[in-house]
């Protein structure tokens, strides 16, 4: 069976570089069964590398046509030693390392001539728990697909015989009743020519912004300020990943009247400020991130990439936590309210645009000279509930790792498993030797957050901010001198 791609789907294929890989991957902690042997792990891998019969995608490579990719179209055969590898390190338990060698495995590309899949098993010979890191190209879905495919193979029991992996597993579609071919080709030219109108009046309000006339509305593209971690993405990434109960959030969500989303931008700001200020940097305004969002409607289960990209401002010049908060749920309610008030393919068509500007950039080699479109992204996705088992190894974490955007910056993925935020952090590391501090910044931010509700004297210790009477939103990218150096 072969598959047409979407536009969207395309431009991960297209803006594709060995530099900057577009796939996105799970790190996953597993424990073994009670009565695993020395060798479960190695067995695990055979038995996972006998399942040679794949389903779509998992069984499609990319056809293309002067390097353009038109469709997937099925392999012929599936070389499973390179979809399924087994390797040993010295200790799992010990965070800093397997971080470094799980980025090890996230840096090179896919083999563009095989499907975009792997599964990597990863050992040791002192505990009893093992890894699964997982990656698959963007180009075959985004992050509510791959959610779904995680769900589609794990069970919430052990499967001690008859175990299936995610790639033999039959997803097809129900088939639904087309609809008559005049009321489908209206209905598509229809809701373009509604898409259009919107994304129009989308850029004729950003224009009104940057006239400084409609103030309240999002941020206007390329606002990001340039700092270690933008830049033109190059080879070498740094990853890290950190655990926070969810139940902890969505108590401290009520009591600040936040959602989950806002608390937690505000604690990857307050944490990137503070990497950040390890190298020297301060800043007169604020930063910002991007935030994806799902355009699926509700009850979809189609697989590609259905999301839009939106930029938000988050805060500046509060020693307070909480004001910060409040500064930050307030430049994130405008990005909603602006992408209610929009057809929802507006703002995909208004993230292709964007999109469009910095992948030329980067093409062009030119994301060192100009403003990056932000300076972080952040995404939150719903994992399942409850506990799962990949066989009968009972699955701990789920970390998601991430790709990075053109401009770079750290890309913030927070997926919630069995009770807790599985967070997983990544970014090219060119410039920086590592994100184990931002780990550590978050948890501390977190923390400040939950104690400044009953300590509201409670302030956040320098953070590498410049102070200014008068607030601004145009971002400085001065270049930073010794003497504004934090010590």
């Amino acid at each position: 069976m072969s598959k047409k791609l979407a536009f969207l789907d395309k431009t991960f294929w297209i803006t594709e570089s060995e530099d900057n890989p577009k796939h996105v991957a799970s790190l996953q902690l597993l424990k073994m069964p009670a009565k695993a042997t020395l060798d479960y792990v190695d067995e695990l891998a055979a038995e996972m590398r006998a399942n040679d019969q794949a389903c779509a995608p998992f069984n499609c490579r990319v056809r293309t046509f002067m390097g353009y990719p038109i469709k997937f179209v099925p392999a012929e055969q599936l070389d499973m030693q390179y979809h399924v590898q087994l390797h040993t390190i010295e200790d799992l338990t010990d965070k800093p390392a397997l971080h470094k060698f799980v980025a090890s495995l996230h840096e090179p590309w896919l083999d563009r001539d095989k499907p975009l899949w792997q599964f990597h098993l990863i050992k040791d010979h002192n505990t009893e728990q093992f890894a699964l890191y997982i990656k698959i190209h963007h180009m075959c879905g985004d992050g509510s697909t791959l959610i779904r495919w995680f769900q589609a193979g794990y069970s919430p029991e052990p499967i001690v015989e008859g175990f299936v992996p995610v790639w033999s597993m039959d997803r097809t579609q129900r088939t639904r009743n087309k609809p008559h071919w005049f009321k489908a080709a209206f209905g598509g030219v229809w809701g373009f020519i509604i898409a259009s109108k919107d994304l129009i009046w989308i850029i004729f309000r950003l224009l009104l912004k940057l006239l400084r006339i409609n103030k309240d509305y999002m941020p206007l593209p390329f606002s990001g300020t340039k700092t270690v971690l933008t830049g033109q993405v190059k080879k070498g990434r740094a990853i890290a990943t950190l655990d926070i109960d969810f139940e902890r959030i969505k108590a401290l969500s009520k009591r600040l009247r936040a959602s989950a989303n806002e608390v937690m931008l505000c604690v990857f700001d307050i944490a990137v400020h503070r990497q950040l200020r390890d190298y020297g940097h301060t800043f007169n305004k604020a930063l910002y991130t991007n935030m994806p969002i799902n355009l699926r409607k509700p009850g979809e289960t189609t697989y590609g990439n259905q999301i839009a990209i939106v930029p938000v401002e988050l805060a500046h010049g509060h020693t307070d936590p909480y004001l910060r908060l409040r500064e930050i749920i307030e430049n994130h309610r405008k990005v909603k309210r602006a992408a209610k008030a929009s057809h929802p393919a507006s703002f995909s068509y208004y993230t292709l645009l964007i999109q469009t500007y910095a992948i030329i950039f980067e093409l062009l080699g030119l994301s060192n000279w100009v403003k990056p479109i932000a300076n972080t992204l952040v995404s939150n996705m719903p994992g399942p509930s409850e506990r799962m088992y990949f066989k009968d190894s009972q699955v701990l974490a789920a970390y998601p790792v991430s790709t990075i955007t053109p401009g770079g910056g750290v890309n913030i993925t927070m997926v919630t498993y069995n009770g807790r935020a599985n967070i997983g952090l990544v970014c090219c590391n060119n410039k920086i030797d590592s994100l184990e501090p931002l780990r550590r910044y978050c948890l501390d931010a977190f923390d400040m957050l939950e104690k400044c509700v009953d300590d509201p004297s409670l302030n956040i210790e320098d953070i590498g901010e410049k102070i200014t009477e008068e607030f601004s939103s145009i971002v400085d990218d001065e270049p930073f001198s010794q003497k504004d150096v934090i010590k």
